[in-house]
């Protein structure tokens, strides 16, 4: 419901009601006035996600509308995705005298904020970031971006791929060579809160390309749940969080496989973070025919542990959806693992907090299931201090090698690769200790 408050005497007037069956998406940026005081708001209406400006739907069929960045006069300044490419979103702004423009240009994901006559464009391509300011005389002026080069960059081939059209990400060695096998990777997010496969060259992409640099094909793909392809796509998880995400992981899979074939299916790993550290986990879970290793960071394994407002919406209550909150928690079928498996969880972690990685843990130690179990001392949800990030890859990496089978840094030191630069000028070489595998630095 969308009620307007007389700030006098409190009294409140209902203005709009949306419903759905599944949920109702919740916009950022509204509900907003225009100065002629026309109310703003986002509703699904026709298989489509709207913007809605004095109660007419004013945006087309397969234009999805993910915020509102802000009015400025009559005009409404809104951030969109077109169904027919996904890997995009662009700043809109709709005026009632001039109808619809598209504010930015260059592929990628921008956003924007606009008031009082100023709007300023923030951009991220393959290029970098950048960001712009705009003001209603038609001056434009650049803000000079201070933002590093990664000395790693991104090699990706973008796919679309199976009956569903996925979106795919493919990143492979520098130094490959068609006919060189090379282990599989997956590295999803899959879940409601973003996509991954996206054209930005952000630190996500530059991790996959670090692993890639270590022997693996790795590959990113976007599957139902994910936003920016309709309400239909991103509420066909409703129920059931994980089933239809895994599916797509798989057929993505299988198809990629086709057109590449140096891909090695008996060399496949998973790693994710988050959402896509419970896809990761049920993945090797229930289809260990596809997944032979997994690695599942700060993942919502007890979907009865998650915080209400979100959780709720996908699942509904768990008094009345009791079997999709098992179907949707990776801790139920624990008892099923059967493949290397390694949890990884911030103790200090306030949104996905440490017990579902201790429950998860917990059952798996009942059903007699051998796992490795990492915690990050004084980390939130997302490890930021570059010492942990660092020495975590390098455990993942470790992990995946010893799993996979000669997967990784023992395969790239061989005759018939070359070397090649990580960061910088540091290489990192494999030795063999007692305890397992570990990993020096050497100055080249």
């Amino acid at each position: 419901m969308v009620l307007a408050a007389d700030a006098g005497t409190g009294q409140t007037t209902l203005l709009r009601t949306q419903r759905d069956d599944a949920w109702v998406e919740l916009a950022p940026g509204t509900p907003a006035r225009t100065s002629a005081g026309d109310l703003v708001t986002v509703c699904d209406r026709d298989g489509s996600r709207r913007l809605v400006v004095g109660g007419a739907a004013v945006t087309p069929d397969g234009l999805h509308v993910g915020s509102v960045s802000g009015t400025d006069g009559d005009a409404v300044y809104f951030t969109a995705t077109d169904e027919r490419d996904p890997t995009e979103q662009h700043l809109w702004r709709y005026d009632p005298g001039q109808g619809l423009s598209r504010c930015s240009a260059e592929p990628g994901v921008h956003d924007g904020e606009a008031a009082g006559g100023t709007v300023v464009v923030l951009s991220r391509t393959e290029a970098g970031a950048a960001a712009a300011v705009a003001w209603r005389d038609g001056t434009r002026a650049a803000i000079a971006s201070l933002q590093a080069e990664p000395l790693l960059k991104p090699r990706i081939t973008w796919l679309t791929v199976g009956a569903r059209e996925l979106r795919a990400a493919l990143l492979l060695p520098s130094w490959y060579r068609p006919g060189t096998r090379l282990p599989v990777l997956l590295s999803p997010y899959g879940g409601p809160a973003m996509r991954r496969v996206v054209r930005v060259r952000g630190a996500a992409f530059c991790e996959d390309q670090w692993f890639a640099e270590q022997g693996f094909a790795v590959l990113v793909t976007d599957g139902r749940g994910t936003p920016g392809r309709g309400p239909r796509w991103s509420k066909s998880v409703f129920g059931d969080a994980l089933s239809a995400p895994l599916e797509d992981q798989v057929d993505a899979l299988d198809a990629v496989a086709v057109q590449f074939p140096d891909l090695d299916r008996g060399r496949v790993g998973i790693r994710g973070w988050s959402y896509g550290g419970a896809l990761s986990a049920i993945a090797v879970i229930r289809r260990p025919d596809v997944f032979h290793a997994a690695v599942s960071g700060a993942a919502p394994h007890d979907q009865r542990l998650y915080d209400t407002h979100w959780r709720e919406r996908f699942l509904g209550l768990p008094q009345q959806n009791p079997e999709g909150y098992d179907r949707s928690s990776t801790m139920t079928e624990a008892a099923s693992l059967t493949r290397p498996l390694l949890l990884i969880h911030g103790m200090a972690d306030d949104n996905v907090v440490v017990a579902h990685t201790l429950r998860m843990s917990a059952a798996l130690l009942a059903a007699g299931r051998p796992h490795q179990v990492l915690p990050l001392s004084g980390s939130t949800h997302m490890p930021t201090d570059a010492d942990t990030v660092s020495q975590l890859l390098r455990h993942e990496l470790a992990f995946l090698t010893e799993s996979l089978g000669g997967a990784g840094l023992t395969q790239i030191y061989g005759d018939t690769a070359p070397l090649h630069q990580l960061l910088g000028h540091w290489f990192l070489v494999p030795r063999r200790v007692a305890s397992g595998p570990c990993f020096r630095a050497r100055w080249m």
